[in-house]
């Protein structure tokens, strides 16, 4: 009997092995393929990652720089950082990809999103998942932060949190001692200072913010900026953003009839002394940008007195990516607390870490965020974003 049972154990562990290692030999397909984190490791050696992400800050470029040497060194993984001015630019091309059959070998591995796009690859399955509890890191996220909701639509494990944003603005001390601490005074502050005052140009991403607070602040934070926009409701709530920016285009930088790229170039033109706040939604980057000699040590940010419109931002990895091992792999390292005290380093990006604090260390670990004023949802943005386009695009 002793002889039957070892043989029947014998027999049983061969075909464990067996189909653990078939399972091996198969490349990750849905969130439930990733059955231990050392597998996932050991099919991302030697993969490309091809990581599409926003390129408009030098700093974040550099970041992602040495991101590349670590994963490189530590994973065998080779990360391409693939700079884009708009990742919308990267969902047309994944909702292309889908139409044309493209299930597999996808040019897209990972995926800096938030918001709306988050909701359109999610609505269109274009998504890998859920993976997010299967990521070792995930044990140091800091849960009581909204990383499970992205502008009010579920995430659902299909993106990893990988910071917090707040839309800030920035001016020097030493030629605006008091800036206008609410969008009230700053349209004031722009009639009283023709010329000064501006903001980048949407669809851009902080020029839609912008669009966004104000939009908000205007509307008292109407309820129903949480629900889808309807017919009935646009016009409604919109019509205070159109008589404000009806009159501050007036009086702003180039007479509303040309508008910066993006926040980089706000900060150039505030460094040039030709407007008198600059836009970012990172209220740290000022310190970067002190660092790097972009911005004079007397500039600061800070939010208006009712609150900073905050996001989390999330990384993702399309359902077709061609290397989607190494990606989570990537997405895992940008989530651990050397990769995230680095990141939230005022001097290097000083991005907002979504880790608890006892896992942060060095000037991340000090940050601290301003009041926080909750986004809409997404369906607001494109809306707003085309009537803009409608009315001041030309």
């Amino acid at each position: 009997m002793k002889r039957l049972i070892s043989a029947i154990a014998l027999l049983t562990a061969s075909f464990a092995v067996l189909a653990t290692d078939q399972f091996a030999n198969e490349p990750l397909a849905t969130g439930a393929d990733i059955p231990n984190w050392e597998r996932v490791e050991a099919e991302a050696s030697g993969q490309d990652v091809y990581f599409h992400a926003w390129g408009g800050n030098q700093e974040i470029n550099r970041y992602l720089q040495w991101a590349k040497k670590e994963v490189q060194r530590r994973y065998g993984v080779t990360l391409h950082h693939v700079k884009v001015a708009d990742i919308t630019e990267t969902t047309t091309r994944l909702i292309a990809e889908k139409a044309a059959g493209k299930t597999q070998g996808g040019s897209v591995d990972l995926m800096w999103i938030n918001g709306e796009n988050f909701k359109s690859l999610k609505d269109n399955q274009l998504l890998f998942g859920p993976f997010v509890d299967a990521l070792p890191s995930w044990q140091y996220v800091d849960q009581a932060l909204p990383v499970t909701v992205d502008f009010s639509e579920p995430t659902e494990g299909l993106e990893a949190p990988w910071g917090m944003g707040q839309l800030v603005f920035v001016h020097d001390t030493e030629e605006l001692e008091n800036p206008p601490r609410s969008f009230a005074e700053m349209l004031r502050y722009a009639q009283s200072n023709p010329n000064r005052i501006t903001y980048p140009r949407p669809p851009e991403f902080h020029g839609t913010s912008f669009l966004k607070a104000l939009l908000i602040d205007l509307s008292g934070n109407d309820a129903r900026l949480q629900n889808p926009v309807s017919d009935a409701d646009y016009a409604d709530v919109t019509q205070p953003l159109w008589t404000y920016l009806d009159a501050l285009h007036r009086v702003a930088w180039r007479g509303g009839k040309q508008f910066p790229a993006g926040t980089a170039e706000t900060f150039q033109l505030l460094d040039d002394g030709q407007i008198d706040l600059a836009i970012t939604f990172n209220p740290n980057a000022v310190y970067a940008a002190h660092a790097s000699g972009n911005l004079a040590e007397s500039t600061r940010a800070y939010a208006m007195d009712s609150g900073a419109l905050s996001n989390i931002h999330y990384l993702a990895v399309p359902w077709n990516a061609n290397a989607k091992a190494a990606a989570l792999v990537v997405t895992n390292f940008l989530l651990c607390p050397e990769a995230q005290s680095r990141k939230g380093n005022i001097e290097i990006w000083g991005d907002p870490s979504v880790l608890k604090s006892e896992h942060l260390f060095g000037s991340a670990k000090d940050n601290k965020p301003f009041k926080s004023v909750s986004e809409t949802h997404p369906s607001w943005q494109s809306a707003i974003e085309k009537e803009w386009l409608k009315r001041y695009g030309s």
